[in-house]
């Protein structure tokens, strides 16, 4: 089964409708199975005294708050709508994340192939309890997390309803530093709770989505945009089109690599053994009836005769006819 790689829009559309439309397009062409978006009612997420996140502060500014910030980077329900049946026509799968309730009523309605719950919900019961009512399947970020968390969401998920859970590893630094990144933190989630993993990535460049690949997730989720230097909380920390086609790229390049996992001589490299291996040849003419000693025989290529490895089976017969330098011994 094929990494699922999910390519993060986000909030990166800015508020746009035809921003998201081209998202969708550069997902597309960059070959992510699904494209993500992020539904929100802000009213209904954001007190009007939170504060920014410090990266949003940084990317921002500070003259705004936060739910100020993020009313100017959502839009409502019927552009969701036009943006799922567009996601159709084009041939990508549309999945958002639910940042409240109305909003999981909404997307409820929207057929999508999976349930994402976001990192900043997985201390959130009353969500978690609806969303596990949906039955369907869920794949849940840890950003933040701890053990016990974790596995507190995950009983409410499965006393709700929810079957199928995959935990996707992930830092909530926007950009997360490569030495927080922790990807091994994958197997640990593993090994506790014996779910499909995966890792939602926040580092720049694509060497950490690549391990993890390595390691065995079942899911890439990564963020990108159509540009950097575009006025928002998560561009900057985010994939170039160029990027994202890249990542892509090297993630079923590095699936390939892998193989299964079974050790045998593979179609490309069977033509190389007797090339590359030796056989017991002639080391001086020999004539017929000489012993074979440590004098007259040695191991040289083409490896297309005897196996070096019956060299103690040859060693001290008697040879049944003439051999000239370097020629292949036969018994």
């Amino acid at each position: 089964m094929s990494v699922l790689i999910i390519a993060e829009a986000g909030v990166n559309h800015n508020g746009s409708f035809e921003l998201a439309k081209k998202m969708a397009d550069v997902a597309k062409a960059a070959g992510a199975d699904i494209v993500k978006y992020q539904t929100a009612v802000p009213e209904l997420v954001i007190s009007r005294f939170a504060p920014k996140a410090e990266y949003q502060k940084e990317s921002t500014g500070e003259a705004e708050s936060q739910l100020e910030m993020v009313k100017k980077i959502h839009f409502g329900f019927a552009e969701h709508r036009k943006l799922k049946e567009y996601c159709d026509s084009i041939g990508i799968k549309y999945l958002s994340t639910p940042f409240d309730m109305d909003s999981i009523d909404f997307l409820a309605g929207m057929d999508m192939p999976v349930w994402k719950i976001p990192s900043g919900e997985v201390t959130n019961l009353p969500y978690l309890e609806k969303v596990a009512k949906l039955k369907k399947p869920i794949i849940m970020s840890t950003g933040m997390c701890e053990i016990p968390e974790i596995k507190a969401a995950l009983d409410v998920l499965y006393s709700n309803g929810a079957e199928d859970v995959t935990i996707l590893h992930c830092n909530t630094e926007y950009p997360t530093p490569l030495k927080d990144a922790n990807v091994k933190a994958m197997l640990d989630i593993q090994k506790n709770f014996g779910t499909k993993v995966g890792y939602s990535d926040h580092t720049l460049g694509l060497e950490a989505p690549l391990a993890a690949v390595a390691l065995g997730a079942t899911v890439v989720e990564k963020h990108f945009t159509l540009d950097k230097n575009m006025e928002g909380p998560d561009h900057a920390a985010s994939m170039s089109p160029e990027e994202l086609t890249a990542l892509v790229k090297a993630i079923r390049n590095t699936e390939l690599a892998l193989g299964d996992g079974v050790k045998k001589v593979t179609e490309s490299e069977a033509k190389n053994k007797d090339v590359a291996r030796k056989s017991i040849v002639a080391k001086v003419p020999i004539k017929a009836g000489e012993v074979f000693t440590i004098d007259n025989i040695t191991v040289k290529r083409p490896g297309n005769g005897i196996s070096p490895m019956r060299w103690y089976e040859v060693l001290g017969q008697s040879a049944k006819r003439d051999f000239s330098l370097d020629e292949l011994i036969e018994l």
